[in-house]
């Protein structure tokens, strides 16, 4: 039987037709699934930080994303209603229309429980304030017979009773003792250190923040959570200084002035 005869025969004539059909479907089918998922088309994620929600439903909108308000904080020092954190990242390769999470800040504060921490050492004050949520505010210095023990906590120069409901986030000043026979410490070196950790550092030594002086590579409040001290004044120095003496810290989140540790 010779090609003519195979081609001609009814049977063969159908399955070439089949298998061109079949061919002819998956290459539809590709071109489709390319075109739906529009495959190795990526784009960049926006950075929404610090924008109102309206703010970044339009800039997601214009860059082919769609974002989605998925939880809240609440952070005092950042705008109300402001995104504070989003998921993907900033810069992140998506396909189009992918859902960015959006953490806004709250508009109302959180409430929380003022605890009781007179009587308590400065550093176990300390650590039951951060645990409620609050912050430690400044520390000051009154003649005692024991050195750092808490006397008085106060916001905002009145006094606040235990049991008091007040807004998350809130720093609380602590009035502590000061004896003449234990009244001085030394300035910690905080160079190298994120802003956060600097002050803890600054408090352990028994001293305060004066100011957090931010350079111009500081623009949001993410970026004043990463920035890293790199001055300070006073300098390092074991030299005794009065306890509740204040400093002065320098930050910045431009690699070239972060110092190497």
């Amino acid at each position: 039987m010779g090609v003519k005869d195979i081609v001609s025969n009814w049977i063969v004539r159908n399955l070439l037709a089949a298998a061109a059909l079949v061919t002819v479907m998956l290459l539809l089918a590709i071109v489709s699934l390319k075109f739906i998922t529009k495959h190795d088309q990526v784009l960049s994620v926006p950075d929404f930080t610090n924008m109102q929600v309206s703010e970044a439903q339009a800039l997601a909108s214009r860059s082919g994303v769609r974002v989605e308000v998925a939880d809240s904080v609440f952070v005092r020092r950042m705008a109300k209603g402001a995104v504070y954190r989003q998921d993907p990242t900033a810069g992140s390769a998506v396909k189009e229309g992918r859902r960015v999470l959006l953490v806004i800040n709250a508009v109302n504060a959180k409430k929380v429980t003022m605890p009781n921490v007179v009587g308590c050492s400065m550093r176990q004050a300390k650590a039951e304030i951060l645990s409620r949520g609050l912050r430690l505010g400044n520390l000051i210095y009154v003649n005692d017979m024991a050195t750092n023990n808490v006397l008085k906590q106060q916001i905002r120069g009145r006094d606040v009773r235990p049991g008091t409901q007040i807004d998350s986030e809130t720093a609380v000043d602590l009035v502590v003792g000061l004896s003449s026979n234990d009244n001085t410490t030394s300035v910690p070196k905080v160079i190298g250190l994120k802003s956060n950790p600097a002050v803890d550092a600054v408090h352990d030594y028994s001293l305060n923040v004066k100011r957090m002086v931010y350079d111009d590579s500081v623009l949001n409040y993410a970026d004043t959570l990463d920035a890293v001290v790199y001055r300070q004044s006073p300098e390092t120095s074991d030299t005794p200084t009065l306890m509740g003496s204040e400093m002065t810290l320098y930050l910045t989140v431009n690699p070239e002035r972060i110092p190497k540790r």
